[in-house]
């Protein structure tokens, strides 16, 4: 059960948006799926995720559910990382861009639910 407090062993969402233009949707899918998918599939604590596309503001926004925030934040940023630089090789393949991150974050922050 949620902490209202929002303890550490507290469920939580992590909230994330990211530029994701119209015309890149479907590079921005394909990249979530060769890279973030399979890995979150494989740690501790992670419950699910939603991913969600808003076209007026051409934002997607990912809505990742942890079993607590210590499991969540117990991930090394290491791993995180080369997760991350995964993402960006397949964004970058999927756009066609040469360099940087086609998708970049434009939000972060959690969410307790209540």
């Amino acid at each position: 059960m949620a902490d209202p407090q929002g303890g550490d062993d507290a469920a939580v969402i992590e909230h994330l948006k990211v530029k994701v233009p119209e015309a890149a949707r479907q590079a921005w899918l394909e990249a979530e799926q060769g890279s973030w998918e399979p890995w979150l599939a494989h740690q501790e604590g992670f419950l699910g995720r939603d991913l969600l596309w808003d076209p007026e503001a051409e934002e997607g926004t990912l809505l990742i559910r942890w079993s607590s925030r210590e499991a969540w934040k117990a991930i090394p940023e290491q791993e995180v990382e080369a997760v991350q630089q995964r993402f960006e090789q397949l964004a970058r393949e999927g756009t066609g861009q040469r360099q940087g991150n086609p998708f970049p974050l434009v939000f972060e922050g959690e969410l307790l639910p209540q």
